[in-house]
């Protein structure tokens, strides 16, 4: 997202495509605020911004309809949906639980 963005308007994004993804049944299974970092290269003059990761499991149809909105809105200045294989998204589980001792 842009970097311009308020801590409150950042999450109200997080919130507004958690929002899509919940209204077209898909499951969230983790998300992780990763804050504002440097970009690899400018975009839009912009060299830094946040960083959001949110895992989920939804129907192919949802996910169009959600990088749509990605695309309308003008708080995303980019954007990237992976389709995770098995064997990652079995790291992925690891990597959570990994992460959730940890902070016990």
């Amino acid at each position: 997202m842009t970097p311009v963005l308020s801590e409150e308007q950042m999450k109200e994004t997080v919130e507004k495509f958690k929002g899509i993804l919940t209204a077209e049944g898909a499951e969230i299974i983790n998300e992780e605020n990763w804050g504002l970092k440097k970009l690899a290269y400018p975009i839009e003059k912009k060299t830094t911004g946040f960083y959001q990761l949110i895992e989920f499991k939804a129907d192919p149809a949802s996910i169009e309809k959600l990088e749509v909105a990605y695309r309308r809105d003008e708080r995303i200045i980019r954007y990237l949906t992976v389709r995770m294989e098995k064997y990652a998204a079995e790291y992925a589980a690891k990597r959570r639980s990994l992460k959730q001792n940890k902070e016990a």
